[in-house]
């Protein structure tokens, strides 16, 4: 057995496939098998029912899973406890965040740690705020980059970041040359949403007074695709602003202020509370402060 085997395993249980644990660890499929065949002529039990349709744990394969995940993690452990003795970060830094914060918020600081320290290997976890705090809470990440507030008392918040938030719209709207509108117009216009987090819940609270004469004409995932289809006229969508700067600056959308309604999207790092943080996650986290500090203060500043 060694530690490729068991990602390869950890892979396979999370994703249900052979062939897409495949694509994930960047091997071919009948290697996959291959790793897979080793483990249970090892463990001399079958840890996957395989069928047409699905790959399942066997209850043999549900207990080596929670093996697989300790070993794996006490052996990120161990490297992180090497280069916190060097004083040098090195080994794998794991980082959560949902799509936007990925795309428009983290490149820049990531960037820059990556030329601080080039032998550091990024693991990117890209989900939804709440399965992001779940990762970290689970011990499965170092770090999580979400939405505040954070209400689990497990973990550490620290704020990093600060963005507006705006009405996004395409220059087939009617709206397309005001600067200001008015919250009663924006509930009259074809809506984009997205599915959940922090921006669909302060478009459901702020809209509620409106709520029987909505037209939602999308729900969506992707803040990049929210932002095509406004784009293309098919509606209107709260977007923030660190988000948008590039299709402003390109003319194909404006960024209205809703008179009387200034709505903030603030973000913080999140990590276990009960851990003390490897070199390279801490290293990571301090740097993010430092890059993103000027989005945290006040407009008036």
């Amino acid at each position: 057995m060694d530690f490729d085997q068991l990602k390869t395993f950890l892979e396979v249980a999370r994703l249900g496939s052979f062939s897409r644990a495949a694509e994930k660890v960047l091997r071919s499929q009948p290697a996959v098998s291959t790793q897979i065949r080793q483990l249970e002529q090892e463990y001399g039990s079958k840890l996957f029912d395989r069928s047409a349709k699905s790959v399942r744990l066997t209850p043999a394969g549900e207990v080596v899973l929670d093996y697989a995940k300790q070993m794996l993690a006490l052996h990120a452990k161990s490297l992180h406890s090497g280069s916190d003795l060097r004083g040098i970060p090195s080994g794998t830094l794991s980082l959560g965040a949902n799509e936007g914060t990925f795309l428009y918020v983290l490149p820049k600081v990531l960037a820059k740690y990556h030329r601080k320290f080039p032998q550091v290997k990024i693991s990117v976890y890209r989900s939804f705020s709440h399965k992001v705090s779940e990762k970290v809470e689970q011990g499965a990440i170092d770090l999580g980059v979400v939405s505040m507030p954070v209400k689990s008392p497990q973990l550490k918040a620290v704020p990093v970041f600060r963005d507006r938030i705006y009405l996004m719209v395409g220059p087939a709207s009617p709206l397309f040359h005001r600067r200001t509108v008015t919250l009663e117009e924006v509930a009259q216009q074809p809506l984009i949403v997205s599915k959940t987090g922090s921006i669909r819940k302060m478009m459901e609270k702020n809209l509620r007074p409106f709520c029987e004469n909505l037209n939602i004409t999308m729900e969506l995932t992707s803040v990049v695709m929210i932002k095509r289809f406004v784009r293309d006229g098919f509606g209107v969508s709260l977007v923030c602003a660190a988000f948008a700067r590039d299709n402003v600056r390109r003319g194909e959308v404006r960024m209205l202020e809703v008179e009387g309604l200034e709505l903030w999207r603030q973000l913080a790092m999140i990590y276990r509370k009960d851990r003390s943080l490897p070199l390279v996650a801490s290293s990571f986290l301090e740097l993010a402060r430092k890059e993103l500090s000027q989005n945290l203060r006040p407009a008036s500043d």
